[in-house]
């Protein structure tokens, strides 16, 4: 079996000691971004007791086409980086996490891969942030009914992002709810590819909502 290179890259942890968390946030970049960038949105963020994990995709790209390309043109890049989330999310509730207190988030090609990853290989997380992207290819994904029952999911995208179409978003969108997570969705006037203050506040807000449930 080929080696997967997105697993070779590392990862990158930072925020409260393991043993002082409430939750755990898995980070997700964009292409042509590091852990880095991540790294400074959660300052922005500035919510007390999460260690943020943020992995870092072979090459700076989790795979190389655009992300509305056919699936094919982007294998064996894109099962590589699902596979690689899978990985990092096993290593985390190996290390003694609650799913409960796991969120994961991704801005742009991360949210796309995330997106995608949570609709095709669903599995139980404390919540997902996704700040402009939705799942990948052409086709419409068919979740499963009530695989993601009860998430909580912030969704926030540019109307004109120069990148991500907001038709995709609200297709990602209807997705999830299919699926059965209870979406915050928005999508902003606008043409820059950026992380509005009132996406952090959201994300804030759920993330704040994590923590509290995690010390009831």
């Amino acid at each position: 079996m080929a080696s997967n290179p997105h697993l070779s890259s590392p990862l990158i942890e930072w925020g409260a000691e393991p043993a002082d968390m409430t939750t755990a946030v898995l980070a997700v970049h964009g292409r042509g971004q590091s852990p880095d960038f991540m790294r400074e949105q959660s300052h922005r963020l500035d919510v007390a007791d999460v260690r943020y994990c943020a992995p870092a995709a072979d090459g700076d790209s989790w795979y190389p086409r655009p992300f509305l390309e056919p699936i094919d043109a982007n294998q064996p890049s894109l099962n590589h980086a699902l596979d690689a989330i899978d990985a990092r999310v096993d290593a985390l509730v190996e290390s003694g996490i609650d799913t409960a207190r796991l969120v994961v988030w991704g801005f742009s090609q991360g949210a796309c891969l995330l997106a995608h990853w949570a609709l095709t290989r669903p599995r139980p997380v404390g919540g997902i942030i996704l700040f402009t992207g939705g799942y990948i290819g052409p086709e419409d994904v068919v979740a499963q009914a009530q695989s993601l029952d009860g998430v909580p999911v912030v969704v926030r995208s540019i109307e004109h992002d120069p990148f991500v179409p907001p038709e995709r978003v609200t297709q990602t969108v209807t997705a999830l709810r299919a699926a059965g997570a209870d979406v915050d969705a928005l999508i902003v006037p606008g043409d820059e590819h950026i992380i509005t203050d009132e996406a952090i506040d959201a994300a804030r807000k759920l993330l704040r909502r994590e923590e509290t449930m995690s010390l009831t």
